[in-house]
């Protein structure tokens, strides 16, 4: 919401600085996100006075000017068609930025003439789109008087962000309101005069709405006007608009505008001889379309509210009006409409239609009621100022729906529910100043809530208002009690999970990420696609539609977008939700993460080399052990998702669950997400880790022992068949004796010369830890003589010659 301080000033009467209105806006919950000093960009054009200029001897279309500045003479060359001696203009010395050209001025040489400095046109100055010439001031204007001044640009913009729930402050008096609450100076009152119809109007305003659905428009009003002249608004409301970032069009055009930011009070005016008959607000009829004021044509369904005559619909109700009906600088007679739509409803058009206009945005968020009284009046007088003529009397359609609501708010639940104290008159001011309709009582206040404070709806509200406006940074700061250890329990076993894979996967160097869990239809497609349950109905973006049914394409799609930003080496994970269905146990909890690029950094000492399916084995194994997974007992089977790569890729399973998977992506999902593989990935499922069993109340865990006796390592190379996976030879060499071995690792593969064709050698390093003597050579070929036999018996290997 932007306007400008002298427009704010029109509601509210203060002395305060623009530094403390600033302040004051954010603490009462407005907050300011940016204030615009026209007057210190344009510092540097100042008015000149033109001595002389005459022919460029190189240059048809040039002059070369001798200019008088406050600075003293300079020679400038100037390309405008109405640069000539004698006028007043608008210079720039050299070293000034030129804003529309996005440039600064240098001293130069111009077909062999100097140059020092430009004589600006408005669009040079960024003020408008105006090119034609060099801007030309009045006769008589003293030289070296900043234009900011003098075009009245020297008035700060101020904009602020504004809550949904505060449709009020969409219009500069709301914010004046709640200026003058917080003592700030005094809010002006408003008059809305009534205009007294000099005729009776040939248009009528109609409504054909089911009987169930009256308030899809419960109340609309209007006028008509005749004999208006539609040229350019006066240049005090034009300099308004641009300020705020709205390109004048015509003075009726330009009258709607400034009320809907002004008062919050959105207009619409139809030519009226571009129109048939009465106007009637009714439901669409499927398939009938308009083509708008923005130029774009829209197709209607029979749930969508319109404005429509005898040739069909002139506008849509609540967001946008029709171009057929539209006002032109050829118009004499005018209609006007001041109505009130459900705001649910424009909300549902404005997004089926994808039409985001300034009066969808405020009367979604709901208006006042009344303003489809007093708007009619407010229009009136400006119209019959702006464009002369004359007004019919109102005509209107409906009944008016203005229902106050009434709260009661007790004493000191300002205190309990906002923990400071405020006393109970400054809580009435602040109140009345609001223009809540108070009145004390022994329990404390009855308020009476204003029409356009739709979101004041229980006593919290009141309390919140109070508190708003006597300011956020006035509540007390209170530290939290810190002198007490927090009690076991505090966290549950899923959010110890999370911290402990978020911690382990950051220390094997991946980046943490935070997306949405929704995603394209497309992408859901590629990642074992969306069921229609997992559709949203109101999906914030039309590319965002589904429920993610793998945690994987928000990463693949965020290392795309760095890979295309210079960044190829990614190593991202992600701890959030995956969906299977709608269903209370749809919701998976699950550990991604992603690598892509090259595993290192490139350094000439270390041997490049890509990424493969034991890099993310790694990760995953490292977020399971973490968990409490018993990670020894996993077996590894090659039936992944089909977004893995066929050969290269896993499951960890326990029994028939399944723990989680890692490998390659698929070439296919990298091609179709734009990114340059080769890639890893896994997903551990975090809820499907079965959890500890519980301790015996009372039992301590024992204290580690070490073993003080040497380890014992014995290498063994056994022939098996080609498909035999290493995982099931390592599980059956480390079962042989459960008591000294501790460990066993792969360390050769080889097929080839002296290898049966379809067998392959698999070498293995088994340690044995003794923990009461030192081992025997016997014990140790006993040992060794089981772990043959039960590779045996598990793979059917044997010791290779």
């Amino acid at each position: 919401m932007k306007f400008t301080l002298s427009w704010l000033k029109d509601h509210l009467e203060t002395e305060a600085s623009l530094d403390e209105i600033a302040a004051a806006l954010s603490m009462i919950g407005l907050e300011v996100e940016e204030i615009e000093d026209r007057a210190a960009a344009l510092a540097p054009f100042k008015s000149a006075h033109v001595i002389e200029a005459k022919q460029h001897p190189n240059a048809d279309r040039l002059r070369v000017c001798r200019v008088q500045t406050e600075d003293g003479e300079v020679q400038v060359v100037c390309g405008a068609p109405n640069a000539r001696t004698g006028m007043v203009g608008v210079f720039a010395p050299s070293g000034s930025y030129v804003p529309g050209t996005d440039m600064v001025l240098k001293p130069g040489n111009i077909r062999g003439e100097d140059s020092n400095g430009m004589l600006v046109s408005e669009r040079e100055m960024g003020i408008s789109d105006e090119h034609d010439g060099i801007i030309e001031l009045p006769q008589g204007t003293a030289i070296g008087v900043p234009y900011a001044e003098l075009a009245g640009l020297n008035d700060p913009v101020i904009d602020i962000a504004i809550t949904p729930n505060r449709g009020d402050c969409l219009g500069v008096r709301g914010v004046a309101r709640d200026l003058a609450a917080a003592g700030l100076g005094k809010l002006k009152p408003l008059a809305f005069p009534s205009t007294k119809g000099d005729f009776e109007s040939p248009i009528k305003w109609r409504r054909d709405l089911p009987a169930d659905q009256q308030d899809l428009c419960p109340y609309v009003a209007g006028r008509y006007f005749r004999g208006v002249k539609n040229g350019p608004s006066p240049r005090w409301l034009q300099d308004r608009l641009r300020a705020i970032g709205l390109r004048p069009i015509s003075a009726l055009v330009d009258i709607t505008n400034y009320v809907t930011y002004d008062l919050n009070r959105p207009l619409h005016v139809f030519d009226a001889q571009k129109v048939k008959g009465d106007v009637t607000m009714r439901l669409a009829r499927e398939g009938e379309e308009i083509l708008a004021l923005d130029g774009d044509t829209y197709k209607f369904d029979n749930e969508m509210v319109i404005i429509a005559d005898e040739n069909g619909p002139e506008g849509i109700g609540g967001v946008m009006g029709g171009e057929l009906s539209g006002c032109s600088e050829e118009t004499t007679e005018v209609f006007l409409e001041v109505a009130l739509f459900d705001p649910a409803r424009v909300a549902i058009t404005g997004r089926k239609l994808g039409i985001l206009s300034d009066a969808r945005y405020r009367f979604e968020r709901g208006l006042d009621p009344d303003s489809a009284l007093w708007g009619v009046e407010v229009a009136s007088k400006l119209i019959l100022e702006l464009c002369g003529g004359e007004a019919s009397e109102t005509v209107s359609a409906g009944e008016h729906p203005a229902v106050k609501r009434k709260l009661s708010l007790r004493k000191g639940r300002v205190q309990t529910l906002g923990g400071i104290e405020i006393p109970f008159d400054e809580q009435v001011r602040i109140l009345k100043d609001l223009e809540f309709e108070v009145t004390e009582t022994a329990e404390g206040l009855d308020a009476v809530v204003p029409l356009w404070r739709n979101d004041v709806e229980c006593e919290a509200c009141l309390v919140e208002e109070i508190m708003r406006i006597h300011g956020f940074d006035n509540i007390p700061v209170v530290p939290l009690d810190r002198d007490r250890v927090l009690p076991q329990g505090v966290l549950t076993l899923s959010q110890k999970r999370r911290s402990f894979v978020r911690n382990a996967l950051a220390w094997r160097g991946l980046e943490e990420c935070v997306t949405f869990s929704f995603i394209s239809r497309k992408q859901a497609g590629l990642f074992g696609g969306a069921k229609e349950e997992l559709t949203l109905v109101n999906p914030i973006s039309s590319d965002l539609d589904v429920m993610r049914p793998s945690a994987l394409p928000t990463l693949v799609a965020s290392a795309a977008r760095n890979s295309d930003r210079g960044f190829p080496d990614n190593a991202l994970f992600e701890i959030g939700p995956q969906y299977h269905d709608d269903s209370p146990t749809g919701q998976m909890l699950v550990a991604a993460g992603l690598r892509s690029g090259a595993p290192k950094g490139r350094h000439w000492e270390a041997k490049g080399r890509l990424l493969d399916a034991f890099d993310a084995k790694g990760d995953a194994m490292a977020a399971l052990e973490v968990i409490g997974a018993p990670v020894a007992n996993l077996q590894v089977s090659a039936d992944a998702p089909s977004w893995y790569h066929p050969g290269r890729s896993g499951a960890f399973r326990l029994g028939p669950k399944v723990m989680g998977y890692f490998g390659e992506l698929h070439p296919r999902v990298l091609n179709a997400m734009d990114l340059k593989g080769p890639a890893v990935a896994f997903e551990v499922f975090i809820d499907a880790v079965p959890q500890p069993k519980a301790k015996a109340s009372g039992k301590i865990k024992p204290a580690l022992e070490l073993s003080i006796y040497q380890p014992v390592e014995r290498d063994f190379a056994f022939v098996v068949a080609a498909d035999t996976p290493a995982e099931k030879l390592l599980r059956a060499a480390k079962g042989a004796d459960k008591q000294l071995i501790t460990d066993v690792e792969l360390f050769d593969v080889y097929s080839g010369k002296g290898i049966e064709e379809g067998k392959k050698s698999l070498a293995i390093s088994v340690t044995l830890q003794p923990t009461q003597k030192t081992m025997t050579d016997e014990e140790i070929d006993a040992v060794a003589a089981k772990v043959v036999a039960q590779v045996a018996k598990a793979t059917g290997g044997t010791l290779r010659g």
